[in-house]
């Protein structure tokens, strides 16, 4: 009670300091934010100090994904979108630079340019009308849904864009040229022809296990040769797949969930009227495709199958059964499946036939007929074929609107079962040889004739009950518990050592970039990407993650950051160069004497000759490519003997036969002309790799995406 007295005496004080407490706690976290750079949150990167806004990437982004369709990803999408940002803006730093603008005159002469077809912006003479476009722009700009004006919005700034890069490229291309002596230096290269003697002491002379090559050589190399040898940050991961998938029993309780279809009765439970109706079962049901529509994950296919289309693990047991017999149930594939068969049918494999294709209003674009005339044609022309068959090959060239057939008089060579429509192709193998009639299907009306049937075999129509074979509730949860209890032991031990022990394949992966998206045999996986790059992931850790079918346990082995690549990350390229570098020095110090002769002898070589050799094709008869070696055979005069020089394959002296000057010309014009071109032709690919690689660029990607 005195405690409580004394509390009440002092709760002003108390206040204070618990007021003093919560200020010092928001201040805090307000410095805390203040000192990080929390714009980073709205922009996806910073290109040349010009930030991208990560809501327009966005927009962008989700456009891009629709484009893609069904196969696309948005990781897939981001990566498309950002390199036509990086790309416009490290262009758009050079038309202000450039003062390049396209104005409003010429944007919509663009316009005009890209539209003059659409029917949209057409006047009654069929003319481009400036008029009709802006009251669509303006329709679109008061429609109230903001993103179709928007889509406008982009498409002008597309075709601006579009011109200014055209402009700009041309500039560039105004600056490219070649010189006559430039031409004249082309022509020579290609057209002069040097013959040589030569000896060649092959690198492979000198084994591998004799040279050594030390790690410090290695690292001495690659600081020689930095720019070759830059990284991008990358992980190594490895990971354990726990599968949700079925167990050996959770198939033999569908199996036996299966077989109460086969009861005369099913006890169906009506949500609408909320009682249970008694139904008739699979073996006795009358309606199959209501039947199978309630009580099939697979819906019913109202068509014959010839034994070569069933199920290999069953069809020689189906093929032997008749109609109304039921079989099952068995696995097929992700499904147990239980089968009637509904009918059994002698149909052919094959059927020649042809036909008349009639088109109307709304089937066929071509044409404006109805579809009461297009009935009336065909019947029309039925009549005359009737008549007098001869006459159908002349009428399918004259009225026929399938391009595929009517200039062979309607006629189509054997085709298999269940290439044609439905309403087509029961036509032709339900029927008989000779069989002529109209028949209507999607495209219109079609005057068929049955010309041949052959291969008649057995065929079966077949209801199949199928559900897809899944884990049960207790198989899920045993897989998570298993997952769980692996996560939490590597988490404590050895990684691989745990697998090892609970028999749990190990699976790396090696190199992954910042924005890469795919794991091995997992397909997209781009979480797991993220956290190996997040900020406080680090080399050891672990995590869970749950996948469409399972779980992946992951653990992050290597971090490499941005910069150049470590020793042994490049020693499988570095060494064979030091090597021969190596092999080079030890060659060239045991090589004696001053003639190709002795020089042969000394290195058990044989002297060998190579003719019209040229600068742009360096290749060597007997020795393969050797540009260094060729390059100093036309730096020396006819006789002279060359020093030791380091080939691709090997050390080579040589010794120049015959030099031949290509004959010259009054004019290289032509061949200045050539190498302009040349040069124009590759800048839209090199401008753009070069503003790129001189630019500034912060990417923030992988923080968001």
């Amino acid at each position: 009670m005195a405690i409580l007295n004394k509390i009440r005496q002092r709760s002003l004080f108390l206040i204070l300091i618990i007021a003093l407490a919560l200020f010092s706690f928001v201040l805090a976290d307000l410095i805390k934010n203040a000192g990080s750079d929390s714009s980073k949150q709205n922009r996806v990167a910073t290109i040349n100090g010009e930030d991208i806004d990560r809501k327009e990437f966005d927009l962008k982004v989700e456009q891009q994904v629709r484009r893609l369709g069904p196969s696309g990803t948005t990781t897939r999408a981001v990566n498309a979108v950002w390199d036509q940002e990086v790309n416009r803006m490290v262009l758009e730093g050079q038309y202000e630079e450039l003062g390049i603008r396209v104005g409003k005159e010429r944007v919509t002469e663009l316009l005009k340019n890209a539209l003059q077809n659409d029917a949209r912006f057409q006047d009654a003479d069929g003319f481009f009308s400036e008029a009709k476009m802006q009251e669509f722009i303006a329709t679109l700009r008061d429609s109230g849904n903001p993103d179709d004006y928007r889509g406008w919005v982009n498409y002008e700034e597309s075709l601006a864009n579009s011109e200014k890069q055209s402009v700009y490229y041309n500039l560039v291309k105004a600056g490219l040229g070649a010189t006559l002596k430039d031409g004249e230096v082309a022509y020579r290269l290609d057209g002069n022809a040097v013959d040589i003697q030569f000896v060649q002491i092959p690198y492979a002379s000198i084994s591998d296990d004799d040279i050594t090559v030390s790690e410090s050589e290695i690292t001495s190399y690659i600081n020689a040769h930095k720019d070759e040898y830059q990284t991008d940050p990358t992980r190594n991961i490895r990971f354990v797949k726990f599968e949700e998938k079925a167990t050996l029993d959770d198939e033999n309780v569908l199996k036996e969930s299966m077989m109460t279809y086969l009861n005369d009765e099913l006890i169906s439970y009506n949500r609408s009227t909320q009682i249970n109706d008694t139904l008739p079962g699979f073996r006795v049901a009358e309606d199959l495709a209501e039947f199978l529509s309630e009580n099939s994950d697979l819906p019913y296919v109202d068509r014959f199958r010839f034994k070569k289309d069933l199920a290999g693990i069953v069809r020689d047991t189906i093929a032997q059964l008749d109609k109304g017999a039921i079989y099952g149930p068995y696995k097929d594939g992700r499904y147990m499946k239980l089968d009637r068969i509904v009918e059994t049918k002698q149909l052919p494999d094959s059927v020649k036939s042809r036909h008349i294709l009639i088109g109307y209003q709304g089937r066929s674009a071509q044409v404006t007929r109805t579809k009461e005339e297009a009935e009336a044609l065909a019947d029309s022309l039925l009549t005359v074929i009737k008549g007098n068959k001869s006459k159908f090959s002349d009428l399918a060239k004259d009225f026929s609107e399938d391009p595929g057939s009517k200039d062979k008089g309607g006629e189509y060579d054997f085709s298999e079962y269940g290439k044609f429509v439905p309403e087509f192709n029961d036509f032709l193998f339900e029927g008989d040889k000779g069989d002529l009639d109209v028949v209507e299907t999607q495209f219109g009306y079609h005057i068929i004739e049955v010309l041949d049937q052959k291969d008649f075999q057995k065929t079966f129509k077949i209801a199949s009950i199928a559900k897809e074979i899944a884990p049960s509730d207790k198989t899920i949860s045993d897989v998570y518990t298993e997952t769980q209890k692996f996560e939490i032991a590597a988490g404590n031990g050895d990684f691989d050592a745990i697998a090892k022990e609970g028999n749990y394949t190990v699976r790396p992966v090696n190199n992954i970039g910042r924005m890469d998206e795919n794991l091995p045999g997992q397909g997209p996986q781009r979480s797991i990407v993220q956290w190996a790059f997040e900020e406080g992931t680090e080399k050891g850790d672990i995590k869970r993650f749950q996948v469409n079918d399972g779980y992946i346990v992951a653990q992050v082995t290597r971090m490499v950051e941005e910069g150049v690549k470590r020793p042994e990350d490049v020693s499988a390229s570095v060494l064979p160069i030091l090597r021969k570098q190596k092999k080079a020095a030890q060659i060239k110090a045991k090589i004696s004497g001053t003639t190709l002769d002795a020089i042969a002898q000394s290195q058990n070589q044989v002297v060998k000759t190579s003719g019209a050799l040229n600068m742009n094709s360096p290749n060597i008869a007997g020795a393969g490519d050797e540009p260094k070696v060729v390059g100093v055979a036309f730096g020396l005069n006819e006789g002279d003997v060359s020093e030791p020089i380091e080939g691709e394959r090997g050390v080579y002296v040589i010794k120049v036969t015959k030099k031949t000057e290509a004959p010259a010309l009054e004019n290289y014009g032509s061949y200045a002309a050539q190498q302009a071109q040349k040069a124009r032709g590759a800048v839209t690919t090199k401008v753009i790799e070069a503003l790129k690689a001189a630019a500034d660029i912060e990417d923030y990607r992988g923080t968001f995406y």
